[in-house]
């Protein structure tokens, strides 16, 4: 039993200052679950709480079905990974996986089987007799998660562990940590600002904003069918565009009018979910991969067409971005690396509009 149960929780400093705003989140056993967001959203507070290395102001957290608010981090059966590796620099690989194990008095042969364990998980078997100093940033992470995984613990905490890491180890790294979770199996709660790590990890992705929780849900879902603005614009790679437009009705079809010589159809199958917001100013919300060169045979219902003078190109290699601005705000497309495209040429674009989104402005809710 390693459930993770955080209810009505609240964190408040002094001076009123809420950090986390009564939220709620069921973690389920072996579940690998991201805690996601930008700086100051509560984050790294909720998994302190968690850990007991902050106190909560409110509510109550559970491990295993026990609550936990009055124990101290010692007793609560949990493994933390922080973001500085924190290694004794004078002890061996060996002794830094060991020492929890021996300050707790298990037998020598015990320590000595978890730790060779860990080590053959992690591939760190011929580091061992090494000191801290003459390892890679990327060794020193492994020793810390092997550091934690001795510790056998119901809950896997880790403290944004790749951050320090440069951005090609960091890659690897987080290939390593779901190959780790997927042969330990212990429940994880990860926190990150990195919203490519949080969807490469998760089996669930916690998405947090100024301290409360605005959507949980697997990666994929929170990808295709973000429930607000914050989320739609947060998770995605380049960023969702958002451009102001007017949703309009005429003979029983529904357009988006973008601007005078952009007017978009709603596909069929949407005009029921919009047709009581016709008449409104929304923002239209549409992935720059949604939005791509016009290819001569794709004749997909849903499919619509503009043209755009690209102000910016830049060549990705596996894609090409263009960017192009109406009415001060900056769009972004994604176009196959094949197609010529110059900037400030005029160029024919076709937007998926099955992929559309539209957000009420009043309420960034995802209608």
């Amino acid at each position: 039993m390693a459930q993770v149960s955080i209810r009505k929780v609240v964190k408040e400093y002094e001076g009123g200052v809420q950090a986390v705003k009564g939220i709620n989140l069921e973690i389920d056993d072996h579940e690998f679950v991201v805690l996601v967001g930008p700086s100051g959203c509560g984050k790294s507070t909720t998994l302190r709480m968690i850990a007991g290395l902050e106190e909560i102001s409110g509510g109550e957290i559970a491990i295993g079905g026990g609550v936990v608010n009055d124990i101290p981090p010692r007793d609560r059966d949990i493994a933390m990974v922080f973001q500085n590796y924190a290694l004794y620099p004078h002890m061996s690989v060996y002794d830094n996986m060991a020492f929890g194990l021996m300050l707790r008095k298990f037998p020598k042969e015990e320590i000595r089987r978890r730790v060779e364990n860990a080590a053959q998980i992690l591939d760190i078997k011929v580091l061992l007799d090494r000191k801290p100093k003459a390892l890679s940033g990327g060794q020193r992470q492994r020793v810390a998660m092997g550091r934690a995984i001795v510790r056998d613990p119901k809950v896997f905490l880790f403290d944004e562990p790749l951050s320090n890491l440069d951005a090609k180890l960091r890659v690897q790294m987080r290939t390593e940590i779901k190959k780790v979770h997927q042969t330990v199996k212990t429940t994880t709660v990860y926190v990150t600002h990195d919203q490519v790590e949080a969807m490469t990890l998760a089996d669930r992705v916690v998405v947090m904003n100024h301290g409360v929780i605005e959507q949980v849900g697997p990666p994929q879902e929170l990808y295709h069918h973000p429930q607000t603005k914050f989320v739609a614009g947060f998770i995605g790679s380049p960023a969702m565009n958002f451009i102001p437009t007017r949703l309009v009705e005429t003979s029983g079809a529904l357009n988006l009018e973008l601007s005078s010589d952009i007017v978009l159809p709603i596909p069929e199958d949407r005009i029921g979910r919009y047709k009581a917001h016709a008449g409104r100013e929304l923002l239209f919300g549409i992935r720059p991969e949604h939005m791509t060169e016009v290819r001569p045979n794709d004749h997909r219902p849903g499919l619509a067409s503009f043209h755009a003078t690209p102000e910016v190109v830049e060549p990705m290699g596996a894609e090409t971005l263009l960017h192009f601005w109406k009415d001060g705000h900056e769009i972004c497309a994604k176009f196959d690396p094949g197609v010529a495209v110059e900037p400030g040429v005029r160029t024919p674009m076709a937007i998926d509009m099955n992929r559309m989104h539209l957000i009420d402005p009043k309420t960034d809710r995802v209608l």
